[in-house]
């Protein structure tokens, strides 16, 4: 049995001995995924799809320099991203770029409980309003803090693994999904509490 990492490493061998099809199913395993997360950054599907497909010929083209030194699906989230950025940046849409939380604050968040447990809500209405609030307060977000809370929350990647792909410390890994659960908490907040002393 080998791991889904040893398993993509093989491909990309057999990609770099020349084997356009090796590619392919590289393509074919991660295209789904790489769609999911470049759509979070760039909205209008049919850009999003040109920037998934331009991830995929710039990766195909650097695969000869990969060494395997981290997971390729990781590889390829960076190229993912950066790809995103440079056409967001093109575009004239620059992400506002966000200020470091404090580190110590995002390790003792405990908001996040409650923010993975949305099956609260005493009827489907409010669960809908509560899934269209997130995903709001989701595309409001600095790029920066979109990109690491989507890593984390929708690919369900660590903390080191989205270290590697945005290619900065953990501590601000840390900090960034930090403060993205802060501002949906706080978007949240309103639909979430029903205080009793209200019918008084």
């Amino acid at each position: 049995m080998t791991t889904e990492r040893e398993g993509d490493q093989l491909l990309v061998e057999r990609v770099q001995a020349g084997d356009r099809h090796a590619f392919d199913l590289l393509v074919a395993k991660y295209q789904r995924r790489l769609m999911r997360l470049v759509s979070r950054l760039v909205h209008d599907p049919a850009e999003a799809e040109d920037v998934v497909q331009e991830t995929f010929i710039k990766a195909f083209r650097a695969l000869r320099h990969f060494r395997g030194e981290s997971a390729f699906y990781t590889w390829l989230y960076r190229i993912g991203i950066n790809t995103a950025k440079n056409y967001l940046v093109t575009q004239g849409r620059r992400a506002p770029t966000s200020t470091e939380a404090d580190t110590e604050r995002a390790e003792a968040f405990d908001d996040a409980d409650s923010l993975r447990d949305i099956n609260t809500p005493e009827s489907v209405l409010a669960s809908k309003q509560i899934a269209y609030t997130v995903n709001a307060a989701m595309e409001a977000l600095p790029l920066e803090l979109r990109t690491a809370i989507v890593l984390r929350e929708i690919e369900g990647l660590s903390y080191e693994e989205i270290s590697e792909v945005m290619a900065c410390p953990i501590g601000t890994v840390r900090s960034r999904i930090f403060r993205a659960r802060e501002v949906i908490a706080e978007k949240l907040r309103p639909l979430l509490d029903f205080p009793t002393d209200k019918r008084k």
